[in-house]
C-alpha cells in the first residue's frame, strides 16, 4: 500500500468517505461478491477475499478513492472517488475529473449515493479546483444516471463504449458533465 496517501475525509450528515485501509477487505468483499453491484458499475464481482485485498492494494491504494461509511455504525457501505484524465474512461480536459461510485446492494434507494455524489462535487470543485466534472453510466443501470441527474449533471448526448470497464466494450455508455458554473 502506497503510505504516502493524503488522509482526507469528506464527511456529509450520515457518512465518512475514508481512504481504504488494509483491513477493509472483507467488508469490502461482502458488497463486492453480490453479481448485482459489479457489473453496473462496470467491474466483475469479487470472487474471493485475496480479490478484495488486491483490489484495495492496486486500484483504491490512492488520493482520488474513498470508501464510503455509515457514521452511525461504521460500516462500509461503498466506494466514492474521481479519475485524472489520464485514468478517465471519458476523453477529457486537463483541469477535468470523471466522477465514480457505486453502494453495495443492502443500501440502495436510501439517498446515500447522492449524498456522497453531492459532497465529491463540491470536494473535486472547491478543494481540488476542477473546471468540470464527468460521469458516465451504462444505459440499462438508470439508477445511477438518475443520482447523476439529481446532482446536477446533464447529459451530454454522447454515448461511449470502453474496454476498460467490465462489460464496456459491449455495453453502451451515457456521458454526463456537470460544469462549475452550474452552481456548485
Amino acid at each position: 500500500m502506497n503510505n504516502n496517501i493524503d488522509n482526507v475525509q469528506i464527511e456529509t450528515p450520515r457518512l465518512v468517505m475514508r481512504r481504504w485501509h488494509r483491513n477493509d477487505a472483507m467488508a469490502l468483499y461482502k458488497l463486492a461478491s453480490d453479481p448485482d453491484v459489479g457489473p453496473l458499475a462496470g467491474w466483475p464481482r469479487h470472487d474471493s477475499l485475496v480479490m478484495s485485498r488486491e483490489v484495495i492494494r492496486e486500484v483504491f491504494s490512492n488520493d482520488y478513492t474513498w470508501a464510503v461509511v455509515l457514521k452511525q455504525t461504521g460500516r462500509i457501505i461503498g466506494c466514492m472517488g474521481y479519475y485524472p484524465p489520464d485514468k478517465s474512461n471519458i476523453s477529457i480536459g486537463p483541469n477535468d475529473a470523471e466522477v465514480g461510485y457505486w453502494i453495495g446492494k443492502p443500501y440502495w434507494n436510501q439517498g446515500y449515493c447522492t449524498e456522497a455524489l453531492q459532497a465529491m462535487i463540491g470536494y473535486c470543485f472547491n478543494t481540488k479546483g476542477f473546471t468540470t466534472l464527468w460521469a458516465d453510466f451504462f444505459i440499462h443501470n438508470g439508477a445511477s444516471g438518475h443520482v447523476m441527474q439529481k446532482c446536477g449533471f446533464k447529459d451530454t448526448g454522447m454515448i461511449n463504449y470502453s474496454s476498460r470497464l467490465f462489460h464496456g466494450a459491449d455495453c453502451p455508455i451515457r456521458i454526463m458533465r456537470l460544469d462549475r458554473e452550474d452552481g456548485r
